[in-house]
């Protein structure tokens, strides 16, 4: 690396924390003006307002940067070239028979690591911290409930449902499971206090939510019910099950159960039962192509349609940096605010693309889920690649 490619590189790099620091502030500013007194309420507990802010916001920014990343590397691509062309050290370089291609080179190496870095974090970071990005202020030091979103489990024949879902425990409150199989002596409802998500060999406390142990738990993952009252007796009532796999297991016959309690093995888990949407977007790719994958559940095409646009943003993202280039060679000699028009207009398109291509992977017209979330890719990166070839050398 030269350094003419360091300084472009840094003046580049310097470009994009102060256009994502601008917008960050901008964000925090407006939404802690409606949510001040709930995050001063939150240091009551001991805990500094700096804290509370870094706890609150951190999550949020990491999603901001996942949300506006590329066009803020868009963006800061334009102003640099800008910032080096009104310095007349873009002219210089270029008098010195260094061509547009090498001299972009650094920033377009940044652009990749950027996008690089926005994979990372929507598939490693931000599934991690789905609770957060879906409370409010005032919940930050409690439990998250909400609504249960109904969902039947095609295998078991059983619709899960229940008053409140507890998403940091994993917890259905007063759970109100629909038995639509013929399981006998179980009847058509299993009503409890709770209903706790369980992994296999998983020992948790049914109020705290803690591990307790890896043995003498469950041989399958599902759902731990605790003081059943529906059906009554239900320490009489023998384990079920089908196709030689367990649904439900009581007490009767399973060691490990303790009386009053029933187990259902599922592969609903409560991720499926959000009812918030923000949900599904943070999740990560490898979980909605499990839930697509799952026989128990169905799958939507809208879902199958997120899935593989979730495959293919990353490369969408860095062929839309690569198809704004040749507006950034200028060779037209255009003004910078007509480039950056110029730009603005071809983004809207390239998210007018995405939008119909996903509406049409959604609804199931004309293209199949996974021909429609592909299509912007089809679409996009031979273009860029065919006009980046064309200003390499200029």
């Amino acid at each position: 690396m030269t350094r003419i490619d360091r300084y472009i590189l840094i003046l580049f790099l310097r470009t994009v924390m102060v256009c994502f620091l601008s917008l960050a502030g901008i964000f925090i500013v407006f939404h802690a003006f409606t949510a001040f007194d709930d995050l001063v309420n939150q240091t009551r507990r001991g805990d500094s307002l700096m804290w509370v802010l870094v706890r609150f916001y951190g999550p949020y920014l990491i999603m901001l940067f996942d949300m506006t990343g590329a066009i803020i590397t868009l963006m800061a691509f334009l102003f640099t070239v800008g910032w080096l062309r009104r310095t007349g050290e873009l002219t210089a370089t270029l008098s010195a028979g260094v061509s547009h291609g090498r001299i972009f080179r650094p920033m377009v190496v940044a652009s990749l690591v950027i996008i690089t870095a926005q994979f990372a974090s929507r598939e490693l970071v931000i599934p991690h911290f789905r609770s957060s990005l879906t409370m409010k202020a005032e919940d930050l030091n409690g439990e998250i409930e909400q609504a249960v979103r109904p969902t039947f489990d095609q295998f078991a024949g059983v619709l899960i449902e229940g008053a409140r879902l507890k998403t940091k425990a994993r917890t259905i409150e007063k759970p109100n499971f629909r038995i639509d199989s013929e399981y006998e002596g179980f009847g058509d409802l299993l009503i409890a206090d709770d209903a706790v998500w369980m992994e296999p060999g998983e020992s948790r406390s049914p109020r705290t939510g803690i591990v307790e142990g890896l043995t003498g738990g469950p041989p399958v993952r599902g759902y731990l019910l605790h003081n059943v009252k529906r059906p009554e007796y239900i320490d009489r009532i023998a384990s079920v099950g089908r196709e030689d796999q367990p649904i439900l297991m009581t007490s009767a016959d399973q060691s490990w159960l303790g009386p009053g309690e029933c187990f259902l093995a599922t592969s609903v888990h409560p991720n499926i039962l959000h009812t918030e949407d923000t949900a599904t977007r943070l999740a990560s790719v490898w979980e909605l192509s499990g839930r697509v994958r799952n026989p128990a559940v169905h799958s939507s095409l809208a879902l199958q349609t997120q899935v593989h646009e979730r495959i293919v943003r990353a490369p969408l993202d860095f062929g839309l940096v690569m198809l704004i280039l040749p507006l950034v060679v200028n060779v037209r000699g255009r003004k910078l605010f007509v480039m950056i028009g110029s730009a603005v207009g071809m983004v809207l398109g390239f998210f007018a693309l995405k939008t119909l291509a996903s509406a049409l992977g959604g609804s199931g017209t004309l293209f199949t889920p996974g021909i429609a979330a592909w299509l912007p890719l089809l679409v996009v990166c031979p273009i860029a690649f065919v006009r980046l070839r064309a200003v390499q050398n200029v």
